[in-house]
């Protein structure tokens, strides 16, 4: 996919773009163990600390939201999920699946807690260490082997984390890197899971 993708862009945005790599060289100086640990703090640690809480307190804020607070005794987490349900169908998953991979837009390792907090209609997020018991639950709930291959495909496959997103605005300077890097992969990943869906749907027809 990575190639596929150069070769796109190779031929639309980046056409006649030239491209040059450049590796700097400092004159070497013996290492200052004090500069290097608080620069490494200041401009790593704390930058990128600071970047991640910044994106992660409010969504934060938004799936409690989404998941206490209900409309007619149902949650506003499942009237996206409702909603976005159908095209998630297309892709071998479902709404609540599609509600998760948006809401961990943050950080990537929160979604499989949005996808139990949701199947077990609870209010916080669910961080379950017994393997079987997320099984037994991601089944009770429809999940099929196809379902486990489209997770796995649009997880390798989807949008970045929003720290990853922001650090590419302020290395570009411009938003419109950010929304491609947003949107390739996740185009990518889309048409491949209904890709997936649909052979799938053909082969269980034919045998």
């Amino acid at each position: 996919m990575t190639l596929l993708a150069s070769k796109f862009l190779s031929k639309t945005v980046l056409k006649n773009m030239p491209s040059t790599f450049i590796l700097e060289l400092p004159p070497y100086r013996k290492p200052q163990f004090s500069k290097v640990l608080v620069r490494s703090i200041l401009d790593r640690t704390i930058f990128v600390l600071g970047r991640a809480v910044s994106v992660a307190a409010p969504t934060g804020l938004v799936i409690w939201i989404f998941s206490n607070i209900c409309i007619g005794n149902i949650s506003i987490l499942s009237y996206v999920a409702t909603f976005l349900d159908p095209f998630a169908k297309l892709m071998g998953l479902d709404g609540y699946i599609l509600t998760a991979f948006l809401l961990g837009l943050p950080a990537n390792e929160i979604v499989l807690p949005i996808i139990l907090m949701s199947y077990l209609q609870k209010g916080v997020l669910i961080n379950l260490e017994d393997t079987f018991r997320i099984g037994e639950i991601l089944i009770q709930n429809g999940w099929t082997l196809l379902t486990a291959i489209n997770i796995m495909i649009f997880s390798l496959l989807h949008f970045p984390c929003a720290t990853t997103l922001l650090t590419i605005k302020k290395e570009t300077g411009s938003y419109k890197w950010s929304l491609l890097a947003f949107l390739l992969p996740t185009v990518c990943g889309m048409v491949l899971c209904i890709g997936t869906t649909l052979l799938w749907n053909i082969g269980c027809t034919i045998f």
